[in-house]
């Protein structure tokens, strides 16, 4: 019987490539969390999890102090139950952000013991739906950029192969957003998809009335138009344009979802496979989104949904914005526009140790005596 012996916990501070601002805040830092599972027969497994900023030393030690202590003994082949153990475990802090994003650490470090103990990417063990899915990028489109900026970096996007590009919405006032959309979509051309992000900057009066002036830019969404927490304003807002509107990244549990989609109050859901609690929450959310006929286009992370996106029929598109590249062997590969996904066993990250052991970090180990 396999049992877990070890976890090891590190964080590393990764720093954006551009700089990143949007309606309600700054892209300052990824705060990059790594777990690593040491299991009795030999085998391990790494999973992540970050932060924009802070809250990661949180995330730290809540994994240090009560959920990996947790694991000492377990069976990771059992990850249903260890996920649902570790929810309960936490029940006082749940839900919520830290304690989600901490289970993710885990439950991807889980997915990838077990996959590549069987001998299977993460893309095959859960579904196998398709090899290649659409990419549109965000390391353009950022919202402190100038209209000719915002102009000129689309139209590289579009040399560059991409699909679509997320243009940063919130300026001001009305005119100066739609001003900007209308020379982006003048520039680019019908065929480019153009999506929106207004990062829950908008009360529901003013986002009824910029989706209102968004509608003849066809655009492919409007995402997180207000705060999350105000399901019943997304649910007018869905009765009220044309423009579809996009949630998920500011949600952190699998039934969270489930209620935006019962009331039908979004088109487009963006589950973050950190956010939600790993790909064990995610992949739900992803079937019950199928279930009722909704895409899923999860937010970040695009070294772990390229995998996850390929698993389910409804994943759509791949959102391009690279983090991980300091850390890792190899970027994910992009052909014609598509993200491909991984052919190797496991998560299909290739984690570079000399990188990672060369970088400035916080490294942790909890084994059977730490745990006792």
């Amino acid at each position: 019987m396999t049992t877990i012996d070890a976890v090891e916990i590190r964080q590393i501070n990764l720093q954006p490539k551009v700089k990143r601002t949007d309606a309600i805040q700054s892209f300052v830092v990824q705060e990059t969390v790594l777990v690593t599972l040491r299991c009795s027969d030999g085998s391990t497994g790494t999973g992540y999890t970050y932060t924009i900023g802070t809250g990661g030393s949180s995330i730290v030690a809540l994994l240090r102090d009560h959920l990996a202590p947790q694991l000492i003994g377990r069976r990771p082949a059992e990850y249903e139950a260890i996920w649902r153990d570790l929810f309960f475990h936490t029940h006082a802090t749940a839900v919520g952000a830290i304690t989600s994003l901490a289970l993710a650490a885990i439950d991807t470090a889980l997915w990838d013991r077990n996959t590549r103990v069987a001998g299977l990417p993460l893309w095959v063990a859960a579904g196998g739906a398709k090899q290649r899915i659409r990419t549109y990028t965000t390391e353009g489109g950022w919202l402190h950029l100038s209209e000719g900026e915002l102009v000129e970096q689309t139209l590289q996007a579009q040399a560059d192969g991409f699909r679509g590009a997320k243009l940063k919405v919130g300026r001001p006032h009305l005119s100066e957003d739609v001003r900007r959309l209308e020379a982006v979509r003048a520039a680019v051309g019908d065929g480019f998809e153009l999506m929106t992000d207004a990062n829950q900057g908008f009360t529901f009066a003013e986002a009824l009335r910029r989706a209102r002036a968004f509608e003849p830019l066809r655009l492919a969404w409007l995402e997180e138009p207000m705060p999350a927490e105000n399901l019943d304003a997304h649910r007018r807002l869905c009765l009220s344009t044309s423009v579809p509107v996009a949630i998920g990244e500011s949600l952190y549990h699998a039934g969270q979802f489930g209620e935006y989609l019962k009331a039908d109050a979004c088109a487009i859901v963006q589950a973050d496979v950190a956010r939600v609690g790993g790909i064990t929450p995610w992949l739900k959310v992803a079937h019950v989104a199928e279930a009722l006929n909704v895409d899923i286009c999860p937010h970040f992370l695009m070294e772990l949904h390229v995998s996850l996106c390929a698993a389910v029929p409804n994943a759509t598109w791949v959102e391009y914005i690279p983090q991980l590249d300091t850390l890792t062997g190899r970027r994910v590969q992009i052909e014609d526009g598509f993200a491909v996904a991984p052919q190797e066993p496991g998560l299909g990250i290739d984690w570079d140790w000399d990188a990672i052991n060369a970088t400035q970090h916080v490294h942790l180990n909890v084994d059977h005596q730490a745990a006792a």
